[in-house]
């Protein structure tokens, strides 16, 4: 009683007639099979969302996450965001994924140190961060994309030099990183 049901061991899964396809995909994009089942489930997952790629410069930092093709951007005018022309869209920790160059990335904070401004040793590039506003997920830089997948980009003024006046009074950005 109490105790947690373990999901069902999986052996071979037979695919049938799709068993043909499936070992074509893999060999063709060079995946494992764990690693084209992660590709299908994070297309149905994520339906309605686009996985973009991204980094920084010099190509030590890549990263990959799942977001809309149309972005909202916040243009945020605090002392920080001015300096570095910060302006980012935040996603949920989940749909965030470091590919490489987690070694060459360096982190500064200020002030309540909650914002973890993170960036490439080498270059120097911000391509994304942990928000004050969104601990819990990434604010991404849209000009270290990829080119191809955004389709729209929306910006929204945020007066950060009134940072918590701001976030309070706003009706969504404390949402915009749960999944």
């Amino acid at each position: 009683a109490g105790a947690k049901a373990e999901p069902p061991a999986l052996g071979p899964i037979d695919l049938g007639a799709q068993s043909g396809r499936w070992a074509a995909f893999q060999e063709r994009h060079r995946l494992s099979c764990e690693e084209a089942a992660r590709l299908l489930l994070d297309a149905y997952e994520y339906r309605g969302l686009v996985k973009h790629t991204g980094g920084c410069h010099c190509g030590a930092v890549r990263f990959e996450v799942w977001a809309s093709a149309d972005l909202h951007v916040f243009n945020c005018n605090c002392s920080i965001c001015t300096k570095k022309q910060n302006r980012h869209f935040i996603v949920p920790a989940s749909r965030f994924k470091l590919l490489q160059g987690g070694d060459n990335l360096t982190t500064y904070t200020f002030n309540t140190h909650r914002a973890q401004h993170t960036f490439c040793k080498t270059c120097g590039v911000q391509s994304f961060y942990t928000p004050r506003s969104n601990p819990d997920g990434y604010g991404i830089a849209p000009h270290c994309l990829d080119d191809g997948t955004v389709q729209t980009i929306i910006t929204e003024d945020i007066n950060g030099k009134e940072w918590e006046k701001a976030v309070g009074e706003h009706k969504t950005i404390r949402d915009m990183s749960k999944p």
